[in-house]
């Protein structure tokens, strides 16, 4: 029957060279006979998984392949290997530099050959990290907050600064996914977003607010209140001030992240406003003021 080397790997007909070698090394770790001393069939497999590679990850031959079959050496191409797995020479292999890095602690002779005298291949791996969003409120981005994270069966309180942004990631170290066979742990890391606030619009570490000014104060002059993620402050207007001008409350917007003490600044842009109701009397006496004023 003929073989199918693609199917022998698990990869597609259409794989790149990079995926296939991948997939080489991943099963030959598993199948690697020093390392499955128990399991008479893995060597077997393990020839098997050679000669797919020994065919695959040459291009001149896996293009012979494609055209002919398992059965290409008949018409030129070399018989692929898959011979006994101690005869390997790591030098002269095609895919000798994968085996040499997967098995690069067992001790090598002078030609490349495996002896076997030290210490058995190390199957320590680490644990994958992982990502998990978590939406905070501007007012908790500018005081700093913290979460509680389920892993398993007890929660972990994860602390997220002061001046996080959108996309800000908190890390913990060691609360991602298990190693395995005495690999360290992977990291969980918290990817903050930061939800849209219905009164100050965020840039970088600097904030916006839109602050209403009555006409009076806006023609003779004043204080009006300013609110902040802090407490709100007053703010001096002068005479004349027009609409939509920005006052500009330097240090007062959002904390510089990881930088304590440092803040952005806040800018108040006035709108003003006008009376919609007016009695007779006063509509009279804002005529004559309009027919004063050039």
């Amino acid at each position: 029957m003929a073989k199918n080397y693609y199917e022998t790997l698990g990869v597609s007909k259409t794989a790149s060279e990079k995926e296939i070698k991948q997939a080489f090394r991943k099963l030959a770790k598993k199948y690697h006979p020093d390392t499955n001393p128990n399991d008479p069939s893995a060597e077997a497999k393990f020839k098997e998984i050679n000669e797919a590679y020994e065919t695959l990850g040459d291009s001149e031959k896996r293009a012979q392949y494609d055209q002919f079959g398992s059965a290409y050496h008949q018409f030129g191409g070399n018989r692929p290997g898959g011979g006994n797995y101690t005869n390997v020479n790591m030098q002269d292999s095609p895919f000798g530099d994968i085996l040499e890095s997967l098995f690069s602690n067992f001790g090598r002779s002078e030609r490349g050959r495996s002896t076997q005298q030290e210490q058995p291949f190390d199957f320590r791996a680490d644990g994958r990290d992982i990502e998990q969003k978590v939406s905070i409120s501007l007012q908790e981005a500018y005081t700093g907050t913290s979460r509680l994270v389920t892993k398993g069966s007890r929660k972990v309180k994860v602390n997220i600064p002061a001046g996080a942004t959108t996309g800000t990631r908190v890390r913990l170290a060691g609360e991602g996914d298990a190693g395995s066979y005495g690999g360290r742990s992977g990291d969980l890391y918290l990817i903050v977003e930061v939800e849209p606030d219905s009164r100050f619009e965020r840039s970088g570490d600097n904030l916006q607010v839109d602050v209403k000014l009555d006409m009076f104060t806006a023609m003779l002059g004043g204080e009006i209140e300013v609110p902040t993620l802090d407490r709100p402050l007053k703010l001096k207007i002068k005479p004349g001030t027009q609409s939509g001008r920005k006052f500009r409350l330097g240090g007062k917007g959002m904390p510089v992240l990881r930088k304590d003490g440092e803040f952005g600044d806040l800018y108040a842009r006035v709108l003003i406003t006008v009376p919609e109701d007016l009695t007779d009397e006063q509509r009279e006496l804002v005529e004559k003021l309009r027919d004063t004023v050039k």
